[in-house]
């Protein structure tokens, strides 16, 4: 994980130390653990994620319907924002969050190994399953996000159901990707794809040949091919779903060889000011309820007694592709500069 460089940190912790934390109920608010007349938690929660605010809220509201007295209070930004700025409050000795859901288990082995996280094993987590779980109880899934293959049925007919077929001749200068040097999701699939027996770097070497035009964010993938300006692009599940469902002449291909993922961990910070109300909320993002919620946006959710929004697999249909974390954790930095040298960026 490439964290923010000193200015960048430096100008962070300015800032939070000369506004208090503003809007995130910081110190020397009440945000203590509480509980009311009924023995439910109270109080202040501070939420730092890389969500979607307009998700993040839906999943508030969904939660404060069950603990109305909890106050949920974000910081939402790109997951390595979010990150730098947990580590400037760490070195400030002012750790203001009180749950973090973001990105990876790759991000959370990062934080695991700085000892920012306390473990928690909520009784919802037995109902999800077990290689989504962290064997700490330092983490666990919220959802199952796949990175797939986006096709525009109108620009190509030939048929694709797997990432080779993306370096297929009749592909050629069709296909686009996100960048591993500016997406978090992009970092993370490079650095599965690139050690699953079958793909590996050659995979990355055969799309460079066949004219792959290498973007922004998963967002940049979306845009252009439901424009119609590629035939195809590699890209997250619900992007497509989302495009599909407003009308798009697109399609979403789990490949054959397998699907990279990530599950946006949700967990427990050490330094938290109001646990049970922490807990509380962590129990509620894994409980059925919270994963109908999570589906009702449109994520897979990560509980098998959770249906799938239309057109999406099930958590126990989906064929995952995976690596060890700690190897990714150690290695990413590594495997972006390979795909820069590769890529000439």
């Amino acid at each position: 994980m490439k964290f923010l460089g000193k200015k960048t940190m430096a100008l962070i912790l300015a800032s939070l130390m000369a506004v208090g934390m503003a809007g995130c109920g910081g110190k020397g608010t009440d945000n203590k653990a509480a509980s009311n007349d009924k023995g439910k938690p109270s109080g202040k929660i501070v939420l730092y994620t890389s969500q979607p605010n307009a998700d993040a809220q839906k999943l508030i509201a969904a939660f404060n319907k069950k603990y109305p007295d909890v106050k949920v209070s974000v910081f939402r930004s790109g997951t390595e924002e979010v990150i730098s700025k947990v580590m400037a409050e760490k070195e400030a000795g002012q750790v203001q969050a009180d749950v973090l859901l973001v990105a990876d288990n790759v991000t959370f082995e990062s934080l695991k190994s700085k000892d920012l996280l306390e473990a928690y094993d909520s009784p919802e987590a037995k109902n999800i399953p077990s290689q989504y779980v962290d064997k700490d109880h330092m983490y666990a899934g919220t959802k199952i996000i796949t990175t797939g293959i986006i096709v525009n049925t109108t620009r190509t007919k030939e048929k694709i159901t797997s990432f080779a077929d993306l370096v297929k001749p009749a592909l050629k200068d069709e296909v686009t990707m996100p960048s591993p040097l500016y997406s978090g999701a992009a970092a993370y699939n490079l650095g599965v794809l690139t050690r699953t027996k079958g793909i590996g770097w050659d995979f990355y070497k055969n799309l460079k040949a066949n004219g792959v035009k290498v973007d922004k964010g998963n967002g940049s993938i979306q845009k252009a091919v439901v424009a119609g300006d590629k035939a195809a692009g590699i890209i997250v599940d619900y992007m497509v779903m989302r495009s599909k469902k407003n009308g798009a002449p697109v399609e979403f291909i789990y490949p054959a060889e397998g699907s990279p993922y990530v599950t946006e961990p949700i967990g427990l910070l050490k330094a938290s000011k109001n646990k049970a109300a922490a807990k509380a909320f962590i129990d509620f993002i894994l409980s059925k309820e919270g994963q109908e919620v999570a589906a009702g946006i449109g994520y897979t959710p990560i509980r098998e007694d959770v249906k799938a929004p239309e057109g999406l697999k099930g958590v126990k249909d989906i064929k995952p592709i995976a690596a060890n974390p700690l190897e990714l954790f150690k290695e990413r930095e590594n495997d972006k500069k390979q795909f820069s040298a590769l890529f000439n960026q």
